[in-house]
């Protein structure tokens, strides 16, 4: 049983042997009038480098999920989340990485750019993991990570976590538990075992119930080893001020940000209730998330019906047959969808 991994031994040797580039705004941590110290240009309202380190937004996520600040990393995106784990844990072209299909495309994707191969393992009996199966992956040495999407994309149901558990107690490489829609779930989330597995990352992000999706800031929560790593990593000034203002922005106004999620709540119940009277649906999957997966009589010719009434959901006829993905809009677009799939 995994009791305390040793994050060290699963860096790879260059990273490890890394010196991070040392920024202007790095060496310098203070007030002053005057900054000549980074060849900025001095005239204009965005000419200074943003916050390399994200302090403000880190002290607002602390206070919200009760994190220390040193276990907090802010990435352009949680795509900035999933390709440094790569770059910091897999060597190209000899380490593995495992998921659980379907799910979110872009582990795949990052993986193919980081040149390491990906064991995909199907999800079983309305789409949870399949232990037994698993199993033997667990003990392989070259499988450095493992991609656990809670609650999934594109099956929008929550994975057992007691099943997740067993794996970070029982692999001895890193675990990300991606949960970009956890906000929409009544799932607690994973952020409260960073302390009890040091291979545990959590991933979040501020583009689904927060509603920033144009700004690209994703998070990542775990042990202060990693979020170092991280920390070492990443470009100097990879979130920018505009994109830290906006999301500064929303940690002030959580109260609006309760009430949409509480709004996109009530209307996932009523489209899914819609839905369920429509004669081309032929099952609508469990969720918590803000979408639906929906098997219906023929999803390729649904798709582009709904494209040609300037409706616009996705096909996932290719991960899920005969699958729709829909996503929880406002009451008028909801109500749109479900005119225009009346008239299938």
């Amino acid at each position: 049983m995994n009791q305390k991994i040793n994050i060290n031994n699963l860096v790879r040797a260059n990273i490890k042997a890394l010196k991070p580039y040392s920024s202007a705004r790095d060496e310098f941590k203070g007030t002053a009038d005057v900054f000549l110290d980074a060849n900025e240009n001095p005239f204009g309202d965005l000419n200074r480098y943003p916050d390399t380190q994200q302090k403000e937004i880190k002290d607002k996520l602390s206070a919200i999920k009760k994190v220390a600040t040193d276990q907090i990393f802010i990435g352009n995106g949680s795509d900035e989340v999933i390709d440094l784990a790569f770059r910091i844990f897999c060597e190209p072209g000899k380490d593995k990485v495992l998921t659980f299909t379907p799910t979110y495309g872009m582990y795949n994707v990052s993986a193919n750019i980081n040149n390491i191969e990906v064991i995909e393992q199907p999800l079983i009996n309305d789409f949870q993991i399949n232990l037994n199966q698993l199993q033997p992956y667990l003990d392989f040495e070259d499988v450095k990570i493992i991609f656990i999407c809670s609650p999934n994309n594109p099956t929008g149901n929550s994975l057992n976590p007691d099943d997740i558990e067993y794996i970070l107690e029982n692999f001895n490489g890193i675990v990300i538990v991606d949960e970009a829609y956890i906000d929409f779930s009544a799932q607690a989330s994973f952020i409260k075992n960073i302390d009890k597995y040091d291979n545990l990352i959590v991933s979040q992000t501020f583009s689904k119930a927060w509603g920033l999706a144009g700004v690209r800031v994703g998070v990542a929560y775990a042990s202060q080893a990693i979020i170092t790593l991280y920390n070492r990593v990443k470009p100097p000034y990879n979130v920018s001020t505009l994109n830290q203002e906006a999301v500064l922005k929303s940690l002030n106004n959580l109260e609006e940000v309760t009430q949409n999620i509480e709004t996109i709540l009530e209307e996932r119940t009523k489209l899914k209730e819609a839905l369920s009277k429509l004669a081309i649906v032929k099952k609508i999957y469990p969720t918590d998330a803000n979408f639906l997966l929906v098997e219906v009589e023929d999803a390729n010719k649904t798709y582009q019906y709904l494209i040609e009434q300037k409706v616009i959901i996705r096909n996932r006829n290719t991960q899920v047959k005969n699958c729709i993905r829909i996503t929880v809009g406002t009451p008028e677009e909801n109500n749109t969808l479900i005119e225009t799939l009346k008239l299938v």
